[in-house]
Parts: C-alpha cells; structure tokens; sequence
C-alpha cells in the first residue's frame, strides 16, 4: 500500500459500495485492481474462492493473476477467478450445461466455423447472396450482445432484407442446438439468459462470487453489462476500472454509455479518478488532454505527470505517401544513431493495416528490422484449419467440431437439416456425429441420397484412417488431399488464382512438417496421432508467447496499441479520412477517432512525431489530402511543424547532421 498514491489507495480500500475508478492512460489501473483482491483476501477477509477479476485479454488475464498471486501466496489465494468475460462465461456454461439443454462434450464455434454453418443456410434457402455473409454475422452478432432472440429479431423487422437475415439467424440457432455447439457470443449471452430464467440459480453464483472487479469497463458491451449486473446483485459489492476516454471498440459491440449507466443502475456509486500519469512527460499529457476535452464527458479528468516538460511534438507534412514512409524509416535510423536508441524503443502506430505496406518495404531497404503486431498464426489460417481439422478426425473420429467443419469443405451437398437429424440422432444415442452416420438408425431418419453422401464421406475417412495406420501416413494424407479435390475448392473460393496458389502451398507445407517430425524420429514413439498433438500444442505455445522483445521496431494498428507504451512514437496519416476514418466521419461518429489519435499519443513515454502525406494514392489514383483535424485541436504552441510552407533552416540542418555523425563516431569508439 506503501507504493501507492492517494486516490490508488483510496480506490484499493473502498469496499463499502460500488466503485467506478476512473484510471486515466498509465495511471497504475492494474495495481489498483491486483492490491484490491489481496486487500479484500487479507484485510477484508472475503475468500479468495468467492473473488472474481474479469477483464478483455488472456494476456491482460494471465498479468493480472500472476501480480495477484505475488501479492498472496499459497492457500490464501485458491480458487480466485482471474479471467476474460468469455472465460467467465465458459465456466458458467460448464457448470449449469444441463439446464441450458447442453450435453457433455460440447463444442465452441471459433469464427470460421459459424461462418461455414451460416454459409451453408444461405445456400439452401437462396435467401441471400453469400456476398453477404459478413453482414449477416455481425448482424446476429450484434443481436446476441444485445440479448435479442431469433423470434424477437422476426418481431422487430422492418424490411424484407431485415426479415431475410432474421430467418437466417433463426435457422443458425436452430443448427447450433442440433450440434450440441456454442458460439463466442452465447458465451455471455447463454448465462444471462440462463440467469434471467431461473433466478435460483443466479442466487447460487453470487453466493459464489461475493465481490466483483471488472477491468477496462468501457469496452463492455450490452450483455456483459448485464452479467456484471447479475452477478452483483443487491450487494453492490463491485469494482470497475475504467477510462471513457479510451473507449475504441465501438465497432465491435462496445458500448461506453455503460460507464455513464452505472449512477443510475447504482446511486450510491462512488467514483475515484486516477489522473497522475507514470509513462508520459507533461507536453504530451497537455497535448492529449487538449486534444480530448473536444468530446463530451460525463466523468472530466486531467492527466499530469511529474516526468517533466519533454521535447515538442513533431509534425512532419511529406510530399507522398511514399515520401512519408521514407521519411519515417529515416528518421528511426537518425534517432538511433544520434541518441544511441535501440530499434525496440520505437513503434510507428497507423489507423488502418494497408498503410503498413510502403513502410515495410522502407524499412526492408534501410534493413531496419521490426515486427508487425497481429499477424495471423499459421495455425489461424482457414486452409490450415480445413486440413488439420480432416487430420484430427483421422487420429479422432469422436471429435465433432473437426467434423462439422470439415463435412461440407469441399462442398459435398450435405444440408443443414442432413446435419441437424445426424446431431439430434447422435445426442440421443450419447455418441459421436461420426459413430452415428455409420448406425442403421439413422437410415431410417435420413433420405436415402442424404444418407448416401454422408456415408461417402465417413467412409473416405475411414479408409484414411486404415490405410495411415498400414502405409506411410503423409503419403495417405497427401493422396486424400488429392481425392477430395482440395486445390479445386481453394481456387473456387479465393479472390484470385496466386491467394489459391499459396494457400495450397501452406497445405503442403503443414502436411511436410508432418512428415519431418515422423523422419526424425530415432525411437519409433512418434506415430501421427503424436505428430498432430505436437503440432496443436505447438500452435498454442507460439499463441502464448510474449511480445517480441528482440531488437525490433514495433508495427501497429491504434487499436492494437492499446495498454502497450514505447519511448518514441510515430503515428502515421493524420489526415482526413484516414484519422479520422471516412468511414466515422460519414457516421459522425468521430467521437471514437478523437478517442482513437488519444489512445496513439498516449502510447509515447518521451517522443511523439504526427506524419501526414500532401498526396496519398487511393484505390489507383493520386489525391490531394487535407490535414487532420485533430493537428489543429492541438495546443499549437507544443508543436514543431515541418513541410507546411515554412521556410528551410540550412542552420539546423547542419547541426543536425553534425550531432549525428558526433554521436556515431562516440558509438564506434
């Protein structure tokens, strides 16, 4: 408690009520939180078991927990829940699955495979051009985080096309149960409904969980506001750490109105401001908190900092878009080598991925070395998962997931009702999809042509399977690769014959790592069930490692800068329709942009340089840009500008060039 400010320690002791700690950016919110649960485990004396801390990532998670376990060791802190919303879910869904009509061994439907699933409706009922698939997803997403039903999303249409993607949601759901399936919005939308029906059961988890914290609140969308709210009940015993100023994932279902929603939902509710910033100088707090007060606030804050003034921020107007990365790239090699900064400390941040391009190729030329944050895992990639899917139902025909994604992919005309009779048949019996498509029974629940199709598939699986187990296994995988026509269905469903190309060469890739781990294997332990285990496990390590921490300039979307901070930040684009986005400003919505260009200036602990391109190349042809105007909601008077007009300095240039080469003459030595 020593190590903490006052409103810090305030917001840990506070446990008579709810409380809205208002943690403006690098403020110390996670400490706050973590000391909490060892101030309630210790000097409260609630059970670490009867705690619970939900917050957005694994990652911000699995810190959390382990800050938490270093503040209360051994017994003290079993049973403690640190997890995401979505984890917190789960393990409600596990432990009530019965009366959510659920049987053991359900699955969990990541993206790809609801995709699929809503695909095939579509193209049976001819509602809609798959063209629209996208829609329709997030559509029925935005349904299910608002807690609307299929026939309440029937009731409420408006349009033909409204009706039209209602059905479609009403045929997903109905497919979902059939499947004895999940997707990752019923993870918060199942429990609360669950708790809304039988209140009984909502007693006995808040009996389970007797205080709540939740981080970054702002971000919570409709349904997880709701199971907040459950969970809590009439005890009131809740925490939420949050900043109104950060809220950027309106986009995805978040909604920052919950934070204003709290002093009604809870009149006594408390708030505690955390406004003393750790990573930032004072010029570049001054500068985002100038930039902010330009959308309304419920809650006004002022960030400070005792880390001093700082240098100016920079903002540098190129003639191109190309002239901009190259300035960038430049720019980087002049800092490191003047200042003697490693390439780790700067990160150049940008609103959409597509500005990335020209600046990897200007790194690459200046042979910068840097890592590009949220690239897709090999693992992630949907040829991948197509064949390891066919792979994991080779070494195990009980796995329903592999099995639905892999029935209809080539497309094989195995409907949506085909599967629907085949999941209602197999959880009656209590076995797996792939053990019943072989019973008699089901013969006669099926039309002979469907029966027909579905025993062709599970048959060509199993003589794969039989023949892995006879012959050299990857030569068997390669031919089934061969007999289902897997490069016909690439190229039948990718934008262009090259994107067909190279996701088949990561087929071939995927199927002779396989073969590399069986060739090296000195004491025959490694059959292809182990090779496939290893590689799955492999998948998951690699997803669990920590950022890069080699010797690399950092590249991100705003959005995916978010919680991150560097010494020296670039953001690219400060120009209208790029920051903020088109997109916003024809929604007037650009509210969450102001918020967006906040978030990318609070990233820098020291340096902060703004870029903006006079022409930039748009969908095949050169435009004219004009400024950002966010550059002018800037205090003008922290501000350095260049390539506005103004006039050349040879004066500064030229000390400028003689700092650096006095400085890599220092370095050499």
């Amino acid at each position: 408690m020593n190590q903490l400010n006052a409103p810090q320690a305030r917001a840990v002791r506070f446990v008579d009520g709810p409380c809205l700690v208002l943690a403006g950016a690098g403020s110390g919110k996670t400490s706050v939180i973590t000391r909490k649960i060892a101030y309630l485990i210790e000097d409260c004396g609630i059970p670490a078991r009867n705690i619970a801390a939900v917050t957005f990532t694994n990652k911000a998670a699995r810190e959390m927990k382990e800050r938490a376990s270093k503040l209360v060791k051994g017994k003290a802190s079993r049973g403690l829940i640190v997890s995401t919303f979505h984890n917190l879910g789960l393990r409600i869904i596990r432990a009530e699955y019965k009366k959510l009509g659920l049987k053991a061994g359900f699955s969990i439907f990541d993206s790809e495979d609801a995709r699929a699933v809503l695909k095939e409706i579509m193209l049976r009922n001819n509602d809609l051009d798959t063209d629209l698939l996208d829609r329709v997803q997030n559509q029925i997403s935005t349904w299910k985080n608002d807690l609307v039903t299929p026939e309440q999303a029937l009731q409420m249409v408006q349009s033909p096309g409204e009706e039209a993607f209602a059905r479609i949601y009403l045929g997903y759901d109905q497919a979902l149960n059939a499947y004895n399936a999940l997707d990752f919005d019923d993870l918060i939308g199942r429990p609360v409904q669950l708790f809304s029906d039988q209140p009984d059961v909502m007693a006995r988890w808040q009996q389970r969980v007797r205080y709540l914290l939740v981080d970054e609140y702002q971000d919570t969308n409709n349904s997880q506001y709701r199971l907040v709210k459950q969970l809590v009940g009439d005890r009131h015993s809740l925490t939420v750490v949050g900043d109104d100023d950060q809220s950027i994932y309106a986009w995805r279902g978040a909604n920052p109105e919950n934070l204003n929603q709290l002093q009604q939902d809870f009149p006594t509710l408390t708030v505690i401001k955390l406004e003393q910033n750790y990573r930032s100088t004072s010029r570049l707090l001054r500068a985002a908190n100038h930039l902010i007060q330009f959308n309304p606030h419920v809650f006004d804050k002022t960030l400070w900092s005792d880390l001093g003034l700082g240098e100016p921020i920079r903002v540098l107007r190129c003639a191109n878009d190309e002239v901009e990365a190259e300035r960038v790239a430049t720019e980087i090699l002049h800092q490191r080598l003047g200042r003697g900064i490693k390439f780790r400390d700067f990160a150049v941040l940008y609103r959409g991925n597509h500005q990335s391009k020209l600046l990897e190729l200007k790194l690459q030329q200046h042979q910068i070395p840097y890592n590009i944050s949220g690239g897709t895992s090999f693992f992630a990639r949907s040829e991948i998962k197509d064949i390891m899917a066919y792979l994991r139902l080779v070494v195990n025909p009980d796995d329903d997931n592999a099995f639905l994604r892999i029935v209809n992919t080539p497309r094989r005309q195995i409907g949506t009702s085909t599967l629907q009779t085949l999941g209602q048949y197999a959880s009656q019996r209590e076995i797996s999809l792939y053990a019943a498509a072989h019973e008699f029974g089901l013969q006669q629940q099926l039309p002979a042509q469907a029966m027909q199709r579905l025993q062709k598939f599970v048959d060509t699986l199993e003589n794969t399977r039989r023949a892995c187990e006879e012959h050299d296994p990857v030569r068997i995988l390669r031919e089934l690769v061969d007999e289902i026509d897997y490069e016909g269905w690439l190229h039948q469903n990718a934008s262009s014959g090259k994107v067909a190309e190279r996701r088949m060469e990561n087929v071939h890739f995927l199927l002779g790592s396989i073969q590399k781990m069986l060739d090296k294997d000195e004491d025959d332990s490694m059959d292809l069930q182990a090779a496939i285990s290893k590689l799955i496990l492999q998948d998951l390590l690699d997803r669990q490692e920590e950022e890069d921490l080699s010797d690399r300039v950092q590249l991100m979307t705003l959005h995916a800068a978010k919680g991150l901070e560097f010494p020296h930040v670039f953001v690219l684009g400060l120009e209208e329709n790029i920051l903020p986005h088109a997109n916003a400003v024809a929604e007037g919505n650009v509210e969450e942009e102001r918020r967006l260009a906040y978030v990318g200036i609070t990233r820098a602990q020291k340096t902060l340089t703004l870029t903006l391109a006079a022409k930039r190349k748009q969908f095949g042809e050169v435009l004219e840009t004009t400024p950002s105007r966010f550059l002018d909601e800037l205090p003008q008077e922290d501000l350095i500008r260049e390539g506005f007009g103004e006039e050349s300095s040879p004066e500064r240039n030229k000390d400028r060039a003689s700092a650096t080469l006095a400085n890599l003459r220092d370095l050499l030595a």
